[in-house]
């Protein structure tokens, strides 16, 4: 398979023979990777349930993950959802990369759609199908928003969706979310948002897809599924715990083509990450630290807070110059956004990932302030 390099890798190979100024520490506001500390009772959970390390976990999730899932759901969403409509998955990058290979296996010629730029997962899944790729371009005449092309999705066999979106923070509206979940009722196509920046909102809270499919009266989710993940909201990605919910005829299907992928999370971090899942008071501590980073954002390089997710989508003359020059001289990296998408999306932008204590983030933000002269 004749998959793309990934953008870290395509930024350590463009800064390979750039030495930066030693003047400075090294800083990276690249991967969006939280770096503030998993809380204790997380750990907690997992040190006590260590011994669990002598069984073999199951691929469906343990009892207790489940309970954590729905509940959150409950808390965050209203979401009433049963077992058929959940599967807990190791992370969603693995469910991002082999669900498509599993819904188009036997679709002749299938279409992918997705927004560029993009999580590159999606892109991987594609190539893995051997599926035609049509593009939801997200650029500034667009309010950074995917535009429906009606011709387009009738031959569309899954959509991604990804708000808030990464990169580009930008976030759809229950409106607009209600007219992706008709549009895949009227064209048979099987919809998917991407919602692992959900709880990362800024000021008020930001509907699931789910809940605009039962806005329209699609009650049992029909082409309608979620993923989301634990590692942003609860600053734990070493415990790969996501999941996959919506259209219980789907999951139920691909429930059975997950026990031959065999990707089940230890029953450790199964059960620490119950706990997360159904707590909600240690997210809105992560999330105060990102609106504080944001307003550090606002002083320093004078930009708009988003809506939700830790990223800055930031508009630079030349977003290759910019990132060599960045790293030279400041010793900082920051991901081009060019790196991210297709098709010229993405052209003067860079990334930035506000990960880190306040006192890291403005130390960042004041380098990049210098570097463009403000």
């Amino acid at each position: 398979m004749n998959f793309e390099t990934y953008p870290f890798e395509k930024l350590n190979q463009l800064l390979d023979n750039v030495v930066p100024n030693d003047k400075y520490t090294p800083l990276s506001l690249t991967i969006g990777e939280p770096q503030f500390d998993t809380p204790q009772f997380i750990l907690d959970a997992l040190n006590e349930n260590a011994p669990l390390l002598n069984k073999y976990p199951k691929i469906a999730g343990e009892v207790v993950l489940r309970e954590g899932m729905l509940t959150y759901l409950q808390k965050r969403f209203d979401l009433s959802l049963d077992n058929a409509q959940i599967i807990p998955t190791f992370g969603t990058r693995e469910v991002l990369f082999n669900f498509p290979q599993f819904l188009l296996h036997d679709v002749e010629n299938p279409v992918m759609v997705f927004p560029n730029p993009f999580y590159q997962i999606y892109e991987g899944a594609a190539k893995a199908c051997r599926a035609e790729v049509i593009y939801l371009n997200l650029n500034a005449s667009n309010d950074f928003q995917p535009m429906v092309d009606e011709v387009a999705l009738a031959k569309a066999d899954f959509v991604i969706l990804n708000s808030p979106n990464n990169p580009t923070s930008s976030v759809m509206s229950m409106d607009e979310l209600k007219h992706w979940v008709e549009l895949a009722l009227e064209y048979d196509f099987v919809l998917l948002n991407d919602e692992c920046y959900i709880d990362l909102y800024m000021k008020e809270p930001l509907p699931s897809l789910l809940n605009a499919s039962i806005e329209v009266g699609n009650i049992d989710f029909k082409n309608i599924l979620v993923i989301n993940s634990i590692s942003k909201r609860s600053s734990a990605p070493g415990l790969r715990s996501g999941f996959i919910a919506g259209d219980a005829k789907i999951l139920k299907a691909y429930m059975i083509y997950r026990t031959y992928v065999g990707c089940a999370s230890p029953l450790p971090l199964q059960h620490a990450a119950a706990v997360a899942w159904a707590d909600q008071k240690h997210v809105d501590g992560f999330r105060a630290k990102y609106q504080k980073n944001f307003e550090i954002a606002k002083e320093i390089l004078n930009v708009d807070m988003p809506k939700a997710t830790f990223y800055i989508w930031l508009k630079v003359e030349d977003e290759i110059e910019f990132t060599v020059n960045l790293y030279r001289e400041y010793n900082l990296k920051v991901i081009p956004g060019s790196f991210l998408g297709r098709t010229g999306e993405g052209k003067g932008y860079v990334r930035l990932a506000l990960v880190y204590e306040e006192d890291k983030t403005r130390e960042g933000l004041e380098r990049i302030a210098d570097a463009l002269n403000l």
